[in-house]
């Protein structure tokens, strides 16, 4: 299946909100590592870590593999 077979109404939602989710987990990292707050901010790297995780597994699972970047 091609990524332009895979992209459809429910797979823009459904990765905008994986996105979101990221992107929330990421501002509270932020904020505690700005707040210099140690514990929270292995709390919120962990958070972020797995936002990243779900996002990956969501696009692996409809045959879409990240290219990894060449320097």
């Amino acid at each position: 299946m091609t990524l332009a077979e895979v992209i459809d109404d429910h797979f823009l939602r459904r990765y905008r909100e994986l996105l979101d989710a990221e992107d929330a987990a990421f501002d509270e990292l932020e904020h505690a590592y700005e707040d210099g707050d140690r514990s929270h901010f292995e709390a919120d790297l962990a958070a972020w870590q797995q936002a990243i995780e779900q996002k990956l597994a969501y696009l692996r699972r409809l045959g879409v593999e990240p290219v990894p970047a060449t320097s």
